[in-house]
């Protein structure tokens, strides 16, 4: 689930066009999410941390009144990518240079039979001829796993959260940026070690066999507001079991964003901004909240319905 949630992928559900991806019904939110939302302060400015999900429904906006405050004061925006590279046409292209095997094997020879097995089940389930995967690397398959299930659940990448602050951004006349490169970002996944690579294909088919609960739990779980369920949910399980894959596509992460981070708080001046990275990244001991809360800075959670029940 870790991974899903930190790469935009939208281009995926393009490339697998025979996948069964039709939503499932959904069930009625009701009120505003309870933002995982921090502000983080020095002497005379502030950055604002807000967890993303990156798919999200319609159902889950409009946002609380704390969002929309953090949103005013901030004078510009940071996300995973920018907006510039994340609406580029050169992003698929880039995945999908990457994600093409090159070494002369297949997928299946990559493989364990057990995993292999597992995984023509997954495929037969949804449609996806298994022939399909063959030509590529085993994290994007895993990738391509993840994204389908949640998109079966009715979450779509196009109202996550990233999205829509980056559409209001554009409309206020806000600047944005971007903590990574898409280059870096694809360069996580596709420098994987083989058996980090095997592991995410069987982190994803496990969330897979989970099915619909699964998913929904978390969702539910970041409309709550609940880090601690939210950690619990998404990275104890990863860190436990995978800590090599963990260490690549979180804490590696994490720790390239703090310093980027310090410099909007040292700069001269009192402009603030709003960061919007994928929730899991704000989360737990190697999060980026801890990782500031360390270094000094004052870090208070902001979420109003939180003595109402929020975490």
């Amino acid at each position: 689930m870790l991974l899903r949630q930190s790469l935009k992928t939208l281009v995926l559900i393009g490339l697998l066009g025979s996948a069964s991806v039709l939503a499932a019904d959904a069930p009625k939110a009701t009120g505003a999410p309870v933002p995982l939302l921090w502000k983080v302060s020095d002497k005379d400015n502030a950055v604002y941390l807000l967890g993303s999900f990156h798919l999200l429904r319609t159902s889950d906006y409009p946002l609380s009144a704390d969002v929309d405050a953090a949103f005013a004061d901030a004078e510009r925006l940071l996300f995973e990518l920018s907006p510039e590279e994340m609406q580029s046409p050169a992003l698929p292209q880039l995945m999908m240079q990457a994600a093409m095997r090159t070494d002369g094997k297949t997928l299946q020879q990559d493989l364990d039979a057990v995993t292999w097995s597992r995984l023509d089940a997954w495929a037969g389930k949804n449609g996806v001829p298994l022939a399909t995967f063959n030509g590529f690397e085993p994290w994007f398959v895993g990738l391509t796993i993840s994204i389908v299930e949640m998109t079966k659940q009715g979450l779509d990448p196009k109202l996550g959260l990233d999205n829509h602050f980056m559409d209001k951004a554009k409309v206020a006349g806000k600047p944005t940026g971007g903590l990574e490169r898409a280059r870096e970002q694809i360069g996580v996944l596709d420098g994987m070690d083989a058996s980090e690579q095997r592991q995410f294909i069987t982190e994803a088919l496990e969330q897979a066999d989970k099915g619909s609960a699964e998913t929904e739990r978390l969702h539910q779980a970041w409309r709550r507001g609940d880090a601690e369920g939210l950690w619990a949910g998404m990275a104890a399980d990863m860190k436990r079991q995978y800590p090599r894959l963990y260490q690549r596509i979180n804490v590696d992460r994490n720790d390239a964003w703090v310093p980027k981070i310090r410099q909007i708080l040292t700069q001269p001046g009192d402009d603030d901004a709003l960061v919007v990275v994928g929730a899991l990244h704000l989360l737990g001991k190697d999060g980026v909240v801890e990782k500031l809360k360390a270094q000094g800075y004052a870090v208070e959670r902001v979420c109003s319905a939180c003595a109402n029940g929020g975490r």
